[in-house]
């Protein structure tokens, strides 16, 4: 049973987002959408809960994701579900569920959301928290990987977020990853009591998730690894130059990390990261793992391996939480949302009653108009109206209400006029047509 304490504590890893907050949030998913409809992006949300076996199959049974970070039980019923711990798997089975092979090609998507993960709280990642997801399923094409790095990097530099820069890389696909296993495998085999022990156990299971070690030994032991690119084929080794060529041509900042794996197993071809600038390109590659605000890559295989057709896939997460502390960090400011023309005041109870009616009718009206129904005095009203810079407030009292009329007092002068209430909204309509001349 839950102690006293506990009740007034959120659990661990889980945070609100206060009201101080909810502007940056506002801004991320009206950024996102913007360029989501700008390229025509379509939002599909899906459920918070999922089969076990997705998550398993997907992402990889030897991932951190499935091994350790999944909130995951048995119903009654006996099903085992799990809360989404990221989005592409669950975006790849609606994608084959409801036929969308069956739709003109490429298919592209968006989502925002929740995601949840039973891992130790980082600098800007909870145990629940919110991301963004970008998708195009259909298509093998290098120009979709060029555009969803854009898209993302467009969303960044929108944000105020002008210092992140995209590190890439191939890791080759199902015909030539074999070969770099290998090569992996050799050099990390003479070192092997040098690796850290979750990477003493991945070198028997999936050696190449030894490169996404954010251990500082781990880290210094990939410095010599074999790199991935020396060791892709030829249709790999084109597929990643066009990518090139065209965030080239988009202006987008990067440089080749090529020890980048990503630490999902579905990931071929394209991988990539997005991460702030650091003093010179030549350590960039080094930073730690929670410096990246999102990534992503290429996924031609998920599809299939789910029990869909073969399709080809890309997209990139970007997490919600992370893009609000580099935005708070580097001082952006938020895009004042317009204040309000009209500030209602009312005193008494009979005034009360009456100004909910008459403050919708305002508002239908298409007039940008705010209250204070808590407050009850006339000079902790006004004090606020003039805080807030409103230039014009009504003030309904009981006398105005047995009246049927109004009064509306000009904030600057002080003038106050007194109107019949069926034309007080042409009356405001003629006033600020006349302020804003």
């Amino acid at each position: 049973m839950a102690s006293i304490k506990s009740l007034t504590q959120s659990v661990k890893g889980m945070h609100d987002i206060l009201p101080i907050d909810q502007s940056y949030i506002k801004r991320i998913n009206h950024i996102v959408e913007m360029f989501a409809d700008a390229y025509g992006f379509s939002k599909i949300d899906l459920p918070v809960l999922e089969y076990t076996d997705l998550f398993v199959r997907g992402t990889g049974k030897n991932t951190d994701i499935v091994e350790k970070e999944m909130y995951s039980f048995k119903t009654k019923g006996g099903d085992m579900l799990s809360l989404r711990p990221e989005f592409t798997p669950g975006i790849a089975r609606a994608y084959i569920e409801h036929g969308m092979h069956n739709l003109s090609q490429p298919i592209k998507l968006y989502t925002i959301g929740s995601l949840f993960r039973h891992e130790n709280t980082q600098r800007g990642r909870y145990r629940e928290h919110r991301q963004f997801n970008f998708d195009i399923f259909g298509s093998v094409d290098s120009a979709l990987d060029a555009e969803i790095i854009f898209v993302c990097w467009l969303i960044l530099e929108n944000l105020g977020l002008n210092d992140i820069v995209v590190k890439i890389n191939s890791i080759g696909c199902k015909e030539c990853k074999p070969i770099f296993r290998s090569a992996l495998l050799a050099y990390y085999r003479s070192r092997s009591k040098k690796l850290c022990r979750n990477c003493s156990v991945r070198i028997k299971s999936n050696p190449l998730r030894i490169l996404d070690c954010k251990e500082e030994k781990c880290r210094q032991l990939k410095k010599n690894a074999p790199q991935i690119i020396d060791h892709i084929c030829e249709d790999c080794k084109n597929h990643f130059k066009s990518v090139l060529e065209f965030i080239d041509e988009m202006g987008v900042p990067y440089f080749l990390d090529v020890h980048l794996v990503r630490g999902l197993d579905y990931y071929s071809r394209t991988v990539f990261e997005f991460v702030p600038k650091t003093q010179g390109h030549e350590n960039e590659a080094d930073l730690p793992g929670q410096s990246s605000v999102g990534g992503g890559g290429r996924y031609d295989n998920l599809v299939s391996d789910l029990g869909g057709k073969d399709t080809p896939a890309v997209g990139c997460g970007m997490g919600i939480e992370r893009l609000m502390l580099l935005m708070k960090e580097r001082n952006v400011k938020i895009p004042k949302t317009k204040k309000p023309s009209i500030f209602l005041i009312q005193l008494g109870d009979l005034a009360r009653k009456k100004s909910f009616k008459l403050f919708e009718e305002l508002r239908r009206a298409g007039l940008s108009v705010i209250e204070a129904i808590g407050k009850n005095s006339m000079k902790s009203q006004l004090k606020l109206a003039d805080r807030m810079e409103v230039p014009m407030t009504l003030i309904f009292g009981q006398k105005e209400v047995l009246d049927s009329t109004i009064i509306i007092r000009d904030m600057v002068s002080g003038v106050q006029e007194i109107v019949p209430l069926e034309k007080i909204i042409p009356q405001i309509k003629k006033y600020l047509k006349k302020s804003n001349k």
